[in-house]
């Protein structure tokens, strides 16, 4: 059973628990909008967009036992939204980028890029993550500002509280239940059933089409802030697990689980260092947090199939932004931001502007190349990468 190797709930303690409850869903804001916006046009069967995130969220909590989060590729949802590309060239793309994450993670590249990384470009890249979620949080809040901010300010008093490890999910559910009271007309029907996904056939088009357009974008943030960045703030979140959380290890629970998943109709998907920091935030600690939300994905998937949009739709999107801003400026302050040299902030500085206003990748590069000028110029030993 998945939960034998935890805790009984009266070990666990039944805060603890909600805290898991709390954590395992202040992660929405990257997979509802990408979710939503593919089943909208059609792209992917529902059932097979669900039961391969459950799936995955599920093998995760066995294999890592920490709150690792499972999200949809940013750069292959901005791709295939853009371009209206068909189920064949997503389980492709699927297929493709988790071979490539395998051999690159195989041949150690992975593990080597993940060590020749200095501390102040690694704050630079935390700093720039932290502000990439309270952006994409405030875009979210613009949309429907009187929400997110009834969100925000209910968030924050419920935080200094004894309901603080509530927070995350009486948020959502407060705002859940006010958008279902503002609906105009009644709740549409939601018809309960078994749902199976399909097998998605693939032709060399959609192999040509994904390796083509998607995969380079893609692999950079997935080798810097699925892998790289996910393992080193895990690392700083919990320390004992500096060995089990390795960007090794989550390239082959990466490579692995998409290879298998691709073919029955799942998005692509991977971890992602603003989720972990997320979920942390709002008291997931175990692997029991992404075991719920996989739990739940599953059943969604192959209970309502088809119906599952008009669920999602129900989930202000607002109430979400509130999460990942409060999270987001959360995770971007740090010791390194505050108490080292000038020259050092600099450096953070310079990397974290370039994750938020380019990507993640490219903020990976300028800041070792900042990092080397600083150590030159301070006469310090060069990098040796």
């Amino acid at each position: 059973m998945l939960f034998q190797s935890y805790k009984t709930l009266s070990e666990y303690g039944t805060k603890r628990l909600i805290g898991e409850f709390s954590g395992a869903f202040a992660d929405l804001g990257t997979f509802l909008p990408i979710a939503i916006a593919v089943l909208t046009l059609h792209l992917l069967d529902p059932s097979g967009l669900f039961v391969g995130f459950g799936l995955f969220a599920l093998a995760v909590a066995l294999i890592y036992r920490r709150p690792i989060p499972v999200q949809p590729m940013k750069a292959v949802a901005a791709i295939v939204i853009a371009d209206n590309l068909t189920a064949g060239t997503i389980a492709a793309t699927g297929l493709i980028l988790g071979a490539t994450v395998l051999l690159l993670t195989v041949t150690g590249l992975v593990t080597f890029i993940g060590r020749k990384i200095p501390h102040t470009v690694l704050s630079g890249i935390q700093l720039g993550v932290g502000l990439i979620l309270a952006w994409a949080g405030a875009k979210l809040i613009i949309q429907d500002p009187l929400t997110g901010l009834a969100a925000m300010l209910l968030l924050l008093l419920l935080l200094p509280t004894r309901l603080k490890p509530f927070a995350a999910i009486l948020v959502i559910v407060a705002a859940s239940i006010w958008s279902i009271a503002s609906l105009p007309d009644p709740l549409p029907e939601i018809t309960i059933g078994l749902h199976l996904p399909h097998w998605v056939s693939i032709d060399w088009s959609d192999a040509w089409i994904a390796t083509e357009s998607i995969l380079l974008p893609q692999l950079a943030l997935t080798l810097t802030n699925a892998m790289i960045v996910t393992a080193v703030i895990a690392g700083r979140l919990f320390a004992d697990q500096e060995r089990t959380i390795t960007p090794s290890r989550l390239g082959m629970s990466t490579g692995i689980l998409n290879l298998l998943l691709a073919p029955l109709g799942a998005f692509p998907m991977c971890h992602g260092a603003g989720g972990l920091v997320v979920q942390h935030r709002f008291g997931a600690r175990t692997g029991i947090a992404p075991a719920i939300f996989g739990a739940t994905c599953l059943a969604i998937g192959l209970l309502l199939g088809p119906n599952a949009l008009q669920l999602l739709l129900l989930i202000p999107l607002a109430a979400v932004g509130a999460l990942l801003v409060y999270a987001g400026l959360d995770l971007a302050k740090s010791r390194e931001l505050t108490q080292g040299s000038w020259e050092e902030m600099a450096v953070i500085i310079i990397t974290g502007l370039v994750c938020l206003l380019l990507n993640v990748a490219l903020g990976l590069l300028v800041g070792i190349v900042a990092e080397y000028l600083r150590r030159r110029w301070g006469k310090q030993p060069s990098l040796n990468i």
